[in-house]
């Protein structure tokens, strides 16, 4: 079953994992609808937030769901590769 982290208005839905790296579905909580995708960038060397569209909108709680999301992939990142 594939993995899933949810906050209050959005949740993240692991669709594809790699060796080293896993693609997430972002999604809005009340709708279901595909806000974006998190994935592995790999000139960075770190997953980054991709939205699909011009019609997307994040409010600032939002924005920080999305980072400390951000923030807790590369943790675990981090400490697998130690």
């Amino acid at each position: 079953m594939n993995k899933q982290v949810r906050y209050q208005h959005i949740n993240f839905i692991e669709i594809e994992s790699k060796a080293k790296t896993s693609v997430w579905s972002c999604r809005n909580n009340r709708s279901n609808i595909e806000l974006g995708q998190v994935q592995w960038y790999g000139p960075w060397r770190q997953y980054c937030f991709y939205t699909y569209g011009h019609d997307v909108v994040f409010n600032a709680g939002c924005l920080k769901d999305i980072q400390n999301f951000l923030n807790n992939l590369m943790q675990e990142r981090r400490v697998s590769n130690e």
